[in-house]
Protein backbone atom coordinates (compact mmCIF):
# COMPACT_ATOMS: atom_id res chain seq x y z
CA UNK A 1 0.00 0.00 0.00
CA UNK A 2 1.69 3.53 -0.51
CA UNK A 3 1.19 6.35 1.64
CA UNK A 4 -1.18 8.96 0.84
CA UNK A 5 0.43 11.24 3.15
CA UNK A 6 3.32 11.17 1.09
CA UNK A 7 1.39 11.13 -2.28
CA UNK A 8 -0.42 14.30 -1.14
CA UNK A 9 2.67 15.90 -0.46
CA UNK A 10 3.78 14.70 -3.67
CA UNK A 11 0.74 16.13 -5.78
CA UNK A 12 1.07 19.33 -3.39
CA UNK A 13 4.59 19.55 -4.73
CA UNK A 14 3.95 19.51 -8.36
CA UNK A 15 0.86 21.82 -8.26
CA UNK A 16 2.99 24.32 -6.06
CA UNK A 17 6.31 24.28 -8.04
CA UNK A 18 8.59 23.75 -4.92
CA UNK A 19 9.26 21.54 -1.75
CA UNK A 20 9.61 25.06 0.19
CA UNK A 21 5.44 26.11 -1.24
CA UNK A 22 4.45 22.69 -0.49
CA UNK A 23 5.98 22.64 3.13
CA UNK A 24 3.84 25.75 3.83
CA UNK A 25 0.49 24.62 2.39
CA UNK A 26 0.65 21.62 4.02
CA UNK A 27 2.05 22.86 7.71
CA UNK A 28 5.06 20.84 8.24
CA UNK A 29 8.87 21.59 7.50
CA UNK A 30 10.81 21.06 4.60
CA UNK A 31 13.03 18.39 6.04
CA UNK A 32 9.63 16.39 6.22
CA UNK A 33 8.46 17.15 2.72
CA UNK A 34 12.21 15.59 1.67
CA UNK A 35 11.87 12.73 3.64
CA UNK A 36 8.29 11.34 2.56
CA UNK A 37 9.27 12.14 -1.16
CA UNK A 38 12.59 10.63 -0.29
CA UNK A 39 11.06 7.54 1.10
CA UNK A 40 8.03 7.29 -2.16
CA UNK A 41 11.00 7.08 -4.55
CA UNK A 42 12.73 4.77 -2.35
CA UNK A 43 9.17 2.65 -2.44
CA UNK A 44 8.80 3.15 -6.39
CA UNK A 45 12.11 2.65 -7.30
CA UNK A 46 12.54 5.89 -9.06
CA UNK A 47 12.41 9.61 -9.47
CA UNK A 48 9.30 11.05 -9.05
CA UNK A 49 10.58 14.76 -9.12
CA UNK A 50 12.70 16.68 -11.16
CA UNK A 51 14.00 19.29 -9.32
CA UNK A 52 14.54 22.61 -10.06
CA UNK A 53 12.99 26.04 -10.39
CA UNK A 54 10.14 24.90 -11.10
CA UNK A 55 9.72 20.97 -9.93
CA UNK A 56 8.24 19.04 -12.40
CA UNK A 57 7.03 15.56 -12.21
CA UNK A 58 8.42 12.53 -14.19
CA UNK A 59 5.46 10.40 -15.82
CA UNK A 60 5.35 8.42 -13.02
CA UNK A 61 5.68 11.38 -10.42
CA UNK A 62 2.16 12.80 -13.19
CA UNK A 63 0.60 9.81 -12.56
CA UNK A 64 0.56 9.40 -8.66
CA UNK A 65 -0.04 12.88 -7.75
CA UNK A 66 -3.47 12.55 -10.29
CA UNK A 67 -4.34 9.38 -8.33
CA UNK A 68 -3.66 10.84 -5.26
CA UNK A 69 -5.94 14.42 -6.26
CA UNK A 70 -8.83 11.60 -6.84
CA UNK A 71 -8.79 9.38 -4.01
CA UNK A 72 -9.47 12.66 -2.14
CA UNK A 73 -12.34 13.93 -4.57
CA UNK A 74 -13.96 10.02 -4.30
CA UNK A 75 -13.17 9.76 -0.47
CA UNK A 76 -14.58 13.35 0.44
CA UNK A 77 -17.44 12.31 -1.94
CA UNK A 78 -17.24 15.79 -3.38
CA UNK A 79 -19.72 16.85 -0.27
CA UNK A 80 -20.08 20.63 -0.86
CA UNK A 81 -20.36 20.82 2.60
CA UNK A 82 -17.44 19.30 3.23
CA UNK A 83 -15.23 20.55 0.13
CA UNK A 84 -16.23 23.93 1.43
CA UNK A 85 -15.00 23.55 5.03
CA UNK A 86 -11.67 22.12 4.09
CA UNK A 87 -8.39 22.33 1.21
CA UNK A 88 -10.01 22.95 -1.91
CA UNK A 89 -10.27 19.90 -4.22
CA UNK A 90 -8.84 19.50 -8.02
CA UNK A 91 -9.80 18.22 -11.00
CA UNK A 92 -7.78 17.80 -13.65
CA UNK A 93 -8.51 17.76 -17.51
CA UNK A 94 -7.13 17.88 -21.03
CA UNK A 95 -8.94 20.78 -23.41
CA UNK A 96 -7.78 21.71 -26.92
CA UNK A 97 -7.09 25.57 -26.80
CA UNK A 98 -10.18 26.59 -28.60
CA UNK A 99 -12.52 24.92 -26.66
CA UNK A 100 -11.15 26.48 -24.03
CA UNK A 101 -11.53 29.73 -24.90
CA UNK A 102 -14.82 29.57 -26.78
CA UNK A 103 -17.17 27.34 -24.54
CA UNK A 104 -16.16 25.41 -22.01
CA UNK A 105 -15.48 27.98 -19.24
CA UNK A 106 -19.04 28.51 -18.32
CA UNK A 107 -19.18 24.52 -17.96
CA UNK A 108 -16.63 24.44 -15.58
CA UNK A 109 -18.10 27.91 -13.60
CA UNK A 110 -21.37 25.85 -13.40
CA UNK A 111 -19.95 23.01 -11.96
CA UNK A 112 -18.12 24.83 -9.51
CA UNK A 113 -21.67 26.15 -8.55
CA UNK A 114 -22.97 22.93 -7.99
CA UNK A 115 -19.74 21.64 -6.44
CA UNK A 116 -18.20 24.90 -3.89
CA UNK A 117 -14.98 24.64 -3.59
CA UNK A 118 -14.27 22.33 -6.60
CA UNK A 119 -10.83 24.02 -8.55
CA UNK A 120 -9.70 22.95 -12.13
CA UNK A 121 -6.73 22.37 -14.00
CA UNK A 122 -6.93 22.14 -17.30
CA UNK A 123 -4.30 20.83 -19.70
CA UNK A 124 -4.38 22.41 -23.24
CA UNK A 125 -3.68 19.84 -26.07
CA UNK A 126 -4.55 19.64 -29.88
CA UNK A 127 -7.67 17.94 -29.81
CA UNK A 128 -6.61 14.71 -31.60
CA UNK A 129 -3.63 14.05 -28.78
CA UNK A 130 -5.81 15.01 -25.46
CA UNK A 131 -7.39 11.45 -25.23
CA UNK A 132 -3.74 10.57 -24.81
CA UNK A 133 -3.70 12.38 -21.58
CA UNK A 134 -6.62 10.14 -20.22
CA UNK A 135 -5.11 6.84 -21.29
CA UNK A 136 -1.95 7.58 -19.70
CA UNK A 137 -4.02 8.16 -16.49
CA UNK A 138 -2.61 12.33 -15.88
CA UNK A 139 -6.25 13.33 -15.99
CA UNK A 140 -9.71 12.72 -15.17
CA UNK A 141 -11.70 13.91 -18.12
CA UNK A 142 -10.46 15.27 -21.90
CA UNK A 143 -12.21 16.76 -24.25
CA UNK A 144 -11.34 14.97 -27.92
CA UNK A 145 -11.62 14.71 -31.42
CA UNK A 146 -11.02 10.91 -30.66
CA UNK A 147 -14.31 8.84 -30.61
CA UNK A 148 -13.51 5.80 -29.30
CA UNK A 149 -12.36 6.29 -25.16
CA UNK A 150 -9.19 4.87 -23.63
CA UNK A 151 -9.83 1.53 -21.56
CA UNK A 152 -12.03 2.00 -18.54
CA UNK A 153 -13.58 5.57 -19.71
CA UNK A 154 -16.99 6.44 -21.31
CA UNK A 155 -17.61 8.48 -24.19
CA UNK A 156 -20.08 11.17 -24.70
CA UNK A 157 -20.89 12.96 -28.22
CA UNK A 158 -20.81 16.58 -27.94
CA UNK A 159 -21.33 18.07 -31.26
CA UNK A 160 -18.95 19.77 -33.12
CA UNK A 161 -16.80 22.88 -33.58
CA UNK A 162 -17.13 24.78 -36.60
CA UNK A 163 -13.86 26.15 -37.57
CA UNK A 164 -13.57 28.57 -40.58
CA UNK A 165 -10.77 29.60 -43.08
CA UNK A 166 -10.57 33.73 -42.90
CA UNK A 167 -8.19 36.29 -42.94
CA UNK A 168 -8.51 39.76 -43.31
CA UNK A 169 -9.72 41.18 -46.61
CA UNK A 170 -6.56 42.69 -47.99
CA UNK A 171 -5.25 39.23 -47.40
CA UNK A 172 -7.72 37.79 -49.50
CA UNK A 173 -6.88 40.61 -52.28
CA UNK A 174 -3.26 40.14 -52.42
CA UNK A 175 -3.66 36.29 -52.03
CA UNK A 176 -6.22 36.34 -55.49
CA UNK A 177 -3.73 38.42 -57.46
CA UNK A 178 -4.79 38.35 -61.37
CA UNK A 179 -6.01 34.72 -60.69
CA UNK A 180 -9.56 36.22 -59.56
CA UNK A 181 -9.46 33.15 -56.97
CA UNK A 182 -7.06 32.15 -53.54
CA UNK A 183 -3.80 31.29 -54.73
CA UNK A 184 -4.30 28.78 -51.06
CA UNK A 185 -1.20 26.47 -51.70
CA UNK A 186 0.72 29.85 -51.68
CA UNK A 187 -1.06 32.06 -49.27
CA UNK A 188 0.55 32.16 -45.85
CA UNK A 189 -0.99 30.32 -43.18
CA UNK A 190 -0.95 29.83 -39.71
CA UNK A 191 -0.28 26.71 -37.25
CA UNK A 192 -0.80 26.57 -34.12
CA UNK A 193 1.39 24.36 -33.51
CA UNK A 194 3.27 21.07 -34.95
CA UNK A 195 0.60 18.79 -33.58
CA UNK A 196 -1.98 21.03 -35.63
CA UNK A 197 -3.79 19.72 -38.91
CA UNK A 198 -6.49 21.51 -39.44
CA UNK A 199 -5.23 24.24 -41.57
CA UNK A 200 -3.47 21.16 -43.99
CA UNK A 201 -6.93 18.87 -43.18
CA UNK A 202 -9.26 21.64 -44.97
CA UNK A 203 -6.54 22.69 -47.58
CA UNK A 204 -6.20 18.93 -49.02
CA UNK A 205 -9.98 18.88 -48.59
CA UNK A 206 -10.94 22.02 -50.89
CA UNK A 207 -7.43 22.65 -52.99
CA UNK A 208 -6.35 18.65 -53.15
CA UNK A 209 -3.39 17.15 -52.17
CA UNK A 210 0.15 19.27 -52.93
CA UNK A 211 2.81 21.25 -50.69
CA UNK A 212 2.26 23.06 -47.75
CA UNK A 213 2.02 26.94 -47.49
CA UNK A 214 4.35 28.87 -45.85
CA UNK A 215 3.80 28.92 -42.03
CA UNK A 216 3.32 30.68 -39.17
CA UNK A 217 3.73 29.01 -35.53
CA UNK A 218 1.65 30.76 -33.46
CA UNK A 219 0.63 28.39 -30.43
CA UNK A 220 -2.64 30.95 -29.17
CA UNK A 221 -6.61 31.16 -30.18
CA UNK A 222 -6.20 35.11 -29.50
CA UNK A 223 -2.93 35.13 -31.55
CA UNK A 224 -4.78 32.76 -34.51
CA UNK A 225 -7.69 35.68 -34.87
CA UNK A 226 -5.43 38.58 -33.69
CA UNK A 227 -2.75 37.40 -37.01
CA UNK A 228 -5.82 37.24 -39.42
CA UNK A 229 -7.17 40.43 -38.54
CA UNK A 230 -3.48 42.02 -38.97
CA UNK A 231 -2.83 40.37 -42.38
CA UNK A 232 -0.29 37.90 -40.91
CA UNK A 233 -2.23 35.16 -42.62
CA UNK A 234 -5.11 32.44 -42.55
CA UNK A 235 -5.81 29.87 -40.46
CA UNK A 236 -8.47 27.59 -39.31
CA UNK A 237 -10.73 30.18 -36.64
CA UNK A 238 -13.40 28.66 -34.59
CA UNK A 239 -16.79 30.53 -35.83
CA UNK A 240 -18.09 31.41 -32.14
CA UNK A 241 -15.07 33.61 -31.67
CA UNK A 242 -15.07 35.22 -35.02
CA UNK A 243 -18.80 35.89 -35.92
CA UNK A 244 -18.62 39.89 -34.92
CA UNK A 245 -15.08 40.28 -37.11
CA UNK A 246 -17.41 38.75 -39.84
CA UNK A 247 -20.38 40.57 -39.70
CA UNK A 248 -18.43 43.83 -39.46
CA UNK A 249 -16.13 42.65 -42.42
CA UNK A 250 -13.14 42.75 -40.59
CA UNK A 251 -12.51 39.00 -41.66
CA UNK A 252 -13.77 37.19 -44.57
CA UNK A 253 -14.22 33.45 -45.72
CA UNK A 254 -10.89 32.29 -48.06
CA UNK A 255 -14.19 30.23 -49.22
CA UNK A 256 -17.49 31.47 -48.70
CA UNK A 257 -19.56 28.52 -47.15
CA UNK A 258 -16.93 25.81 -46.81
CA UNK A 259 -16.50 25.09 -43.31
CA UNK A 260 -14.50 22.66 -41.33
CA UNK A 261 -17.09 20.73 -38.70
CA UNK A 262 -14.76 19.06 -35.76
CA UNK A 263 -16.81 16.69 -33.80
CA UNK A 264 -15.75 16.59 -30.14
CA UNK A 265 -16.38 14.33 -27.04
CA UNK A 266 -16.13 14.28 -23.20
CA UNK A 267 -14.16 11.38 -22.43
CA UNK A 268 -14.19 11.00 -18.54
CA UNK A 269 -12.81 8.17 -16.31
CA UNK A 270 -15.19 5.37 -15.31
CA UNK A 271 -13.93 5.03 -12.30
CA UNK A 272 -14.55 8.79 -11.43
CA UNK A 273 -17.32 9.22 -13.70
CA UNK A 274 -20.01 9.26 -10.29
CA UNK A 275 -18.04 11.58 -8.39
CA UNK A 276 -17.56 14.25 -11.56
CA UNK A 277 -21.30 13.87 -12.66
CA UNK A 278 -22.22 17.55 -12.61
CA UNK A 279 -19.09 18.37 -14.37
CA UNK A 280 -20.37 15.91 -16.92
CA UNK A 281 -23.60 17.18 -17.55
CA UNK A 282 -22.41 20.90 -17.05
CA UNK A 283 -19.70 20.43 -19.85
CA UNK A 284 -22.76 18.49 -21.98
CA UNK A 285 -25.27 21.85 -21.45
CA UNK A 286 -22.72 23.72 -22.77
CA UNK A 287 -21.43 22.22 -25.68
CA UNK A 288 -25.13 21.62 -26.69
CA UNK A 289 -25.48 25.51 -26.63
CA UNK A 290 -22.65 26.23 -28.11
CA UNK A 291 -21.77 23.57 -30.99
CA UNK A 292 -23.73 22.26 -34.05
Amino acid sequence: MLDYAQLETLATILRLGSFEAAAAELGVTQSAVSQRIRVLEDRVGQPLIRRGPPCTGTELGLRLAHHAEEVALMERGLDPALVGAATPRRVRIAVNADSLAAWIVPALAAARAALPGLLFEAVVDDQDHSADWLRRGEVTAAVTATAQPPAGCDSHPLGALRYLATCSPAFLAEGRGTEGAPALRRMAMMTFDRKDRLQLRWLDREAGPGPAPPTHLLPSTQAFIDGALAGLGWGMNPEPLIRSHLAEGRLVELLPGRPLDVPLFWQVSRRMAPVVAPLTRAVRDAARAALH
